[in-house]
């Protein structure tokens, strides 16, 4: 297939396959004619490389899932890379929760105070247009 009809049936932009295989990600054949030629391993490298950025992952992260792929596993992840990818992700991911948690609790104790320190709600109450009848 070309580089089209990837783009269409990814999902995805032609510039973005092209920026792939400029990223050494994807590797084009060429035709005679010169056009860019895909096939379905291209295809499942390229959904790969989507189903990773959509979990986190940066374009330079999936370079050994690609790698994997390319070696003929069935998945991107059964090589012990990829999983030691996963795992410096969780890690960063937890760190990044844990620093959020923190925030969050700092935040809520700052409201707490500003709160308490708030004077009481003014009590006026709008007169009743009945009295004055």
């Amino acid at each position: 297939m070309r580089i089209g009809e990837l783009a269409r049936k990814a999902g995805m932009t032609t510039r973005a396959l092209r920026f792939y295989e400029e990223q050494g990600l994807l590797g084009a054949r060429r035709a005679a004619n010169g056009y860019r030629e895909y096939d379905e391993d291209d295809y499942r490298l390229v959904t790969e490389i989507q189903r990773l950025r959509a979990i986190g992952l940066s374009l330079d992260e999936t370079r050994p899932f690609v790698a994997c792929l390319r070696a003929g596993h069935e998945t991107g992840d059964s090589c012990s890379e990829s999983i030691e990818v996963y795992q410096r992700k969780l890690a960063e991911v937890d760190t990044c929760l844990e620093k959020l948690h923190s925030a969050r609790e700092g935040l809520l104790a700052k409201l707490a105070e500003a709160l308490s320190r708030q004077p009481d709600p003014c009590r006026v109450q709008a007169p009743n247009p009945a009295e004055n009848l």
